[in-house]
Order: structure tokens, then C-alpha cells, then sequence
């Protein structure tokens, strides 16, 4: 088990943020387009708890690696935090098959463009996500170690983001009265 610790904050362009990142020596980690697929029970159980359970697909260098993942509900945090669980899976429809045969549904996909990049211990993704816009996340080992990116990046006045993507897309889908339940880039 593995404990995230993440700042997650709304930004209206990368440009500056890896203006700051090359400047600050950081090195481009990947580029990738991940496909995010959210399962919970009929009865919403996972999200009215805040957790989730996700199968993602990410590709990258024309290959695609497979991840189910468990998120704990958050914890009391100026940063989000939260327990983790990845399990690497070699087969997408078998997956989704052995959870929807343990009583999950399929309850929101979406995709988004990931450009990740390390710095001073720290993870800096740039995602471009569908309906919600961009945002950077900053994930580390503890809170002091991202706060200090977070400075050096020049966003310190950004605002933080405690929903997840699948809360702020889910949101987003409600306030346009769709009943769409992928949402893709």
C-alpha cells in the first residue's frame, strides 16, 4: 500500500509552468494519453464513501500498461492524501470482467493528456482532461518536499483542488444535464 500525497491545482496554461520546469532543471519524464474507467456498486457505494476503484489504460511509445487501482477516501490534509493500492494487469477485459463479477459497474470512463515531468523528488504532471480544462499535480513524499515545487513552479497563489478528476468531470457532465457517462478528449 502506498500513500499519495498530491497537490492538485487549476492553471489557465502550461506555458509558464514548463517555462519554470526547464528552468529549474527538470527532466521530462513521458507523454501519455490515459484512459480512466471508474467502477463502483449500483448503489454508488465506493463514491458516497470517496473512494474509487479505476482500471487505467495509459499509452505510451506505442504500448499500453494496464493499472487497477484502489483510492481510500481522503484524509484530513492541506494537501490531498490518500491510502493507494496499484496492481499491474495484463488484460483489460478481464479485469473489468472479474469486477463487474464481483458486483461493480462501469460508472464513468474518460481520457486525458498527460505530459510528466520530475523535479526535486517530485512528480509535476500537466493534464489536459475533457469538459474540465487543465491542471497540474504535484506529487511527492510529503507535503514540505511539494510545497517547495510548488513555490518554485510560481504557483503559490494557485488554487488547490481537493475532488478528483472523475468528481470534477462527473460535476461537469451534471451541470450541462447529460447523461453521458464517457467523455473523451
Amino acid at each position: 500500500m502506498y500513500l499519495e500525497i498530491e497537490a492538485k491545482l487549476r492553471v489557465d496554461s502550461f506555458e509558464p509552468v514548463e517555462r519554470r520546469l526547464v528552468e529549474q532543471g527538470a527532466s521530462l519524464v513521458s507523454e501519455t494519453i490515459q484512459t480512466d474507467i471508474y467502477f463502483d456498486t449500483a448503489a454508488a457505494d465506493l463514491t458516497r464513501t470517496d473512494q474509487c476503484l479505476r482500471l487505467r489504460v495509459e499509452a505510451m511509445h506505442g504500448q499500453e500498461y494496464l493499472a487497477l487501482t484502489y483510492k481510500g477516501p481522503k484524509q484530513a490534509d492541506d494537501f490531498k492524501r490518500r491510502k493507494e493500492v496499484n496492481l499491474n494487469v495484463t488484460d483489460a477485459a478481464a479485469a473489468e470482467s472479474l469486477l463487474e463479477g464481483l458486483g461493480y459497474r462501469r460508472a464513468l470512463a474518460f481520457n486525458k493528456q498527460r505530459r510528466e515531468w520530475k523535479l526535486n523528488d517530485c512528480l509535476v504532471a500537466l493534464d489536459t482532461l475533457p469538459l474540465i480544462g487543465t491542471f497540474v499535480e504535484i506529487e511527492g513524499v510529503n507535503s514540505s518536499i511539494i510545497r517547495n515545487v510548488q513555490e518554485a513552479l510560481g504557483l503559490t497563489d494557485a488554487p488547490h483542488v481537493m475532488d478528483s478528476y472523475a468528481s470534477l468531470i462527473e460535476a461537469a457532465l451534471s451541470r450541462l444535464d447529460s447523461t453521458r457517462r464517457e467523455v473523451f478528449l
